[in-house]
Formats: C-alpha cells, sequence, structure tokens
C-alpha cells in the first residue's frame, strides 16, 4: 500500500487526510519534519512501494491529488505542496531532502523544495496541468480560505468526466458515444471494473458480432451491427475508464494495442463466411467475398503502416516545419475544417459505424466495396499529404528515426545478406529518394509478375528473389532521407499484396481464407513491432524477426509454394505458414508485454486508428 508522509502537524479541519486515505494511502504524520526523521521513515518503507510527502496545509480538489499522486505512468510526480516517488523513483527523492531542507532560507513548502532539487538533479517531475483543479499551500487563515472557496466553486467530479475523454477525436466519437460512455465509464469504475476487463467485454462482442455475421441471414446481419457498435462503445470506454481512474498498465497498453485491429479483422472473417452462407442473400449459390475482406485487411494495415512510418520519421526531426504544416495549422483555426479532415481520413469510429449499418442493411460484398472505396480515398488523401510535407520540409532525420525506420521495415536474412553486397551501389543512389525507388522497383517487380505471368510457374519465384535483392538495396543505408518513411508501407504492400494475388489466382478452395490468416497473423506482429517502437523500447528481438523469414523471406515461400504445390496442395502450406508464425509472433509478444519491463503505452493522441 502507499504511505503518505505529512511534513508537518495536520491542520484542525482539514479534509486532507482522508482524501488521501481515500485515494488508497496510509498516512503517516511525523514527530518533526527534520530530514533525518523523513529520511528514516522513507528508508524504513517496504522497497517495493510509493511514498508521497504532503504539506499538511495543502488545500486541494481530490482528483488534483489524484492526478499527481496515483498516476502509474510516471515515476516521480508533484504538484504544490506534495511531492510523489515510485520505487524506482525513490533514491532520488532521499538525495533530494537534503538539498531541500540544508536551504538557507527555509521553503515555504517541503515537498516543492523536494520537487525542486530532484528536478535539479536530472530526475523527471511530472506536474500535471491541473487546469481549473486547486492545490495550494495556505500560509495562513486568508490564504486557507480563500483556496477552500476556490475549491467548493469547481466541481472535480466534472472536471474528471470532461478530462476521462480525448482531448482530439473523431466526429463519431465526439458526438455520438462520448457524451454518454464516460457515464459509463463512471458507473464500471464505481463497481470496481478495471480497463482491461471492460476492453475484454469490447473483444468478446465483437467476435460474437462477427459470428452473427457468419450466420448470413438478416436477424444475424442486424444483429451484427448492433453489436460492433456496441463493442465500439466499450472500445472507447476501457479509455476513459483508464484515464477517469487512472488505472494504466503494461496488459491494458497490450490489449488496447491489438484488439482494436483483432476486433475488426475477426468480423471481415465473419461477414465473408456470412455471405458465403447467405447464398449470396438469395441469388442462389454462395457468394465468395474472400477476396475482397482480405483486399480490406490488406488496405487498412498498409495505411496504418503509412502512418506509423511517417510519424516515427518525424516527430522528433529537427528543423521539422514546411509550408504544407504551415497550412494545416491554418485551417485548423477555421472550426468546420478541422472536423472534415479528421472525418476524410475514415477513423475508427466512423469506419465502424459505416461498417455497422452497411452490415444491418445491404450484403457483405456492399460493406466491402464501401470499405474498399472509402479506405482507398482515406489513403490517397493522406499519403498525398505527407508527400507535400516530405518534400517541402527542411527536417534532419534523428538517429533514432533512422532506426525506427529500418526495423519497421522488418527485413530477414536474404534482405539484409543484400543489403550487405549492395553498400556500394547504394551509396551511389540519390539521398532524396534512392530507398524508396528501390522499394517501390522492388514491389512493382514482384506484383505484376505475380499477377499476370502463368499461374504454377517459376517466374514469380524469380521475382520474389530479385524482390529480395532491391530490399536489401533500400535498406543498404540508412533510412534518412525526407521519403524513406515510405519504404516500410511499400514492403508491407508488397508482402500483403503478392499474398493476395497468389491466393485469388490459386482457384484452389480454402486457399483466400488461408491467406486471410496469413496476412492476420504478419499484420498482428508488424503492429506489436509499431507499439514496441513507440513505448520506446524497439522492435521484437531480431532473432524472431529473421526466425519468421523477415517479408522477402515470406515472400519467397510464398511463391515458391505456389510453384510446386497442386489442388489443396497451396491451402495446406498457408494454413501452416500462418499457424506457425501466429504461435511464433504470439509467445514471444505475450513474454514481452506481460513482462516488468514492458512500457505502459496507451494512445492519448487521438490520432485515428
Amino acid at each position: 500500500m502507499p504511505t503518505a508522509i505529512l511534513t508537518g502537524p495536520p491542520v484542525a479541519g482539514s479534509q486532507l487526510e482522508g482524501d488521501l486515505r481515500s485515494l488508497g494511502f496510509t498516512v503517516h504524520t511525523p514527530d518533526t519534519a527534520a530530514e533525518d526523521d523523513l529520511t528514516a521513515r522513507i528508508a524504513g518503507l517496504p522497497a517495493g512501494e510509493r511514498v508521497a510527502l504532503v504539506d499538511p496545509r495543502l488545500v486541494a480538489h481530490r482528483h488534483a491529488l489524484r492526478l499527481a499522486l496515483t498516476d502509474p505512468r510516471f515515476p516521480a510526480a508533484a504538484v504544490p505542496g506534495a511531492v510523489t516517488a515510485q520505487p524506482e523513483a525513490r533514491p532520488a527523492l532521499l538525495a533530494a531532502l537534503p538539498a531541500a531542507t540544508g536551504a538557507p532560507h527555509p521553503p515555504k513548502s517541503l515537498p516543492d523544495a523536494v520537487a525542486d532539487a530532484m528536478t535539479a538533479a536530472g530526475e523527471p517531475v511530472q506536474r500535471p496541468d491541473l487546469g481549473v483543479l486547486v492545490a495550494a499551500v495556505a500560509a495562513g487563515p486568508a490564504e486557507r480560505d480563500a483556496s477552500l472557496a476556490a475549491v467548493a466553486a469547481v466541481d472535480d467530479e466534472q472536471v474528471r468526466l470532461r478530462s476521462a475523454v480525448k482531448a482530439r477525436d473523431g466526429f463519431f466519437t465526439t458526438y455520438c458515444v462520448s457524451p454518454y460512455s464516460r457515464y459509463l465509464a463512471r458507473w464500471c469504475a464505481r463497481r470496481g471494473l478495471t480497463p482491461n476487463q471492460v476492453t475484454t467485454a469490447s473483444l468478446v462482442t465483437a467476435l460474437i458480432a462477427a459470428a452473427c455475421a457468419a450466420t448470413g441471414t438478416r436477424p444475424g446481419f442486424v444483429a451484427a451491427g448492433v453489436l460492433l457498435l456496441a463493442s465500439f462503445v466499450l472500445d472507447c470506454t476501457d479509455g476513459q475508464l483508464a484515464r477517469y481512474s487512472l488505472q494504466y498498465s503494461t496488459m491494458g497498453a497490450w490489449l488496447d494495442a491489438t484488439f482494436d485491429r483483432a476486433k475488426e479483422y475477426a468480423f471481415y472473417a465473419g461477414l465473408a463466411l456470412g455471405a458465403a452462407n447467405a447464398g449470396g442473400m438469395g441469388s442462389g449459390g454462395g457468394d465468395d467475398v474472400w477476396a475482397l475482406a482480405l483486399g480490406a485487411m490488406v488496405l487498412q494495415t498498409v495505411r496504418h503502416v503509412v502512418d506509423f512510418s511517417f510519424n516515427e520519421a518525424n516527430h522528433d526531426a529537427t528543423a521539422n516545419t514546411s509550408p504544407t504544416a504551415a497550412l494545416s495549422d491554418r485551417l485548423d483555426s477555421v472550426g468546420w475544417t478541422v472536423w472534415a479532415r479528421r472525418m476524410i481520413v475514415l477513423p475508427i469510429g466512423e469506419r465502424w459505424a459505416m461498417i455497422a449499418v452497411l452490415t444491418a442493411l445491404t450484403t457483405p460484398r456492399v460493406v466491402f466495396l464501401a470499405l474498399l472505396i472509402g479506405c482507398a480515398f482515406a489513403a490517397c488523401y493522406t499519403t498525398a499529404g505527407r508527400l507535400l510535407r516530405s518534400v517541402t520540409r527542411r527536417a534532419t532525420r534523428t538517429e533514432r528515426a533512422e532506426r525506427a525506420l529500418a526495423e519497421l521495415a522488418g527485413p530477414g536474412p536474404l534482405a539484409e545478406a543484400s543489403a550487405r553486397l549492395l553498400r556500394g551501389p547504394a551509396k551511389r543512389l540519390p539521398a532524396s529518394f534512392g530507398a524508396p525507388a528501390a522499394a517501390l522497383l522492388g514491389s512493382a517487380l514482384l506484383v505484376p509478375v505475380a499477377a499476370f505471368t502463368p499461374y504454377g510457374s517459376g517466374w514469380p519465384v524469380l521475382a520474389a528473389l530479385g524482390y529480395a535483392l532491391f530490399s536489401g538495396l533500400a535498406l543498404a543505408r540508412p533510412l534518412g532521407g525526407p521519403l524513406d518513411w515510405l519504404v516500410p508501407p511499400l514492403f508491407r504492400a508488397a508482402e500483403y499484396g503478392t499474398v493476395l494475388v497468389l491466393a485469388a489466382r490459386s482457384e484452389v478452395n480454402g486457399a483466400l481464407p488461408a491467406a486471410f490468416g496469413l496476412v492476420a497473423a504478419v499484420a498482428y506482429h508488424h503492429y506489436d513491432t509499431v507499439y514496441r517502437i513507440r513505448g520506446g523500447t524497439g522492435a521484437p528481438p531480431r532473432a524472431l524477426v529473421r526466425a519468421i523469414g523477415g517479408h522477402e523471406g515470406r515472400v519467397l515461400v510464398v511463391t515458391a509454394a505456389a510453384a510446386v504445390t497442386h489442388d489443396t496442395g497451396f491451402t495446406m502450406v498457408l494454413t501452416a505458414l500462418a499457424a506457425v508464425l501466429a504461435l511464433a509472433v504470439l509467445i514471444e509478444s505475450i513474454r514481452f508485454w506481460v513482462s516488468s519491463g514492458a512500457p505502459a503505452v496507451h494512445d492519448e493522441t487521438g490520432e485515428p486508428a
């Protein structure tokens, strides 16, 4: 249990101790505020517990104390009159005590002096933005009365509810979900439910929706649409519950990062099964839309890789400005353009609402066609804007960004060997577009050959070997050029597109569903890579990336399987490859995310997903 140590005798009539206890703290009042006494008390506490120093004169909203003293994401945090340290920051707090208590003039508040000393010593101390909330040390009765009046004037529960919602979110989420989902989050908090439990409920609801869609009946499709919307409401609620109650965890980060994709792609599979079971909605014979389902998954995943790659390449770049970015900032000052530009990229709220409504009212084929058209338009819009920003900005990439792009590329042994072999020729490529040009040429060689040469021939295998060489050429030097963020999405499009084309051309029963499973397994690995990089821990181990072949190795295996297997053999190879890859990446991913070293990465940006 965390411990709060008051640095002096309690003030008569103060509710501070009660507030601290309601937040889960054991409250200690020392006999003296001398340094030796505080040092001894802190050193005597269990090593794995959080400790807080609190000025007894502090007047604060309970939620202000919650924000400062209970947020698990920050090792150290402070507000006026209080400072806290988790176990990893406790040595810094102890080291700061002599500097805080040994000043020539006694500090107005000892916790403030400790926080300043910790910051001066290089320990990051989070200071949450309290907004209208109050946290002040009252030096006398007049100041105390004024602070109490300020506390009474603001309903911190309403502030807490508002802050549970992301500051930046999509139109549908902001106006059609968040106005009531925040109250659902509070209901969950008051009943002791955790964000992870709500996340799991959202997943289960989406899987039931997929099962309903798979029935192929009109009532099943209607139920699927309703349940998909319910799953999205729960998906919003879990994050709002985490912010409302400050329940952030590494397991929650993993669930939040992966379940959205699992839900959406499971629903695609349910729709494809439903189309087959529906008999074409009365047309006689099943409607095979597996190619459309796989195409939608490929397009959506490549879109996300474009987003991730561009953001990783530019978020810490120096001199990161461009006329296009300046225009975007000016448009942000015109209210309606903000919502229009957020909706046009078809973020998760708008996308799931469209899927749900069309599922209930039309056929799976219509759902997928609308999804492909909408996502394709959104992809063109966002990619064009990022290309314009990249060619007009004068930014210098950092080594961290170059490393992140190389990790997102996910090369295997063949591409790594090619990169070592082609370092000389790579130096002669244009610095501004050489790497993406090489990746584009490799992709343009691979996918058309797979699509237009005779199925079962060796031409796609030769194209896959050429693709491996071009992949190595693209990665033979650091990805620091203005357009080098295009390399990872080009690799994803080539790999996924090749699997889609060969499975569709095989005309083998079960090949497309097996290809859907294979792309889903590989996509999970790529999303897992993204969220690890966002957390600052780097990509999955190179041993795993090499063991699963890298993008070029997997392409070579698939093209070889298409060339040498016949009838159901190709389906069996795709199924086995999907199972092996899923098992390998899931075991390592689960091990990582449940380990103590995994970062608690929660999306607070409101970026479309």
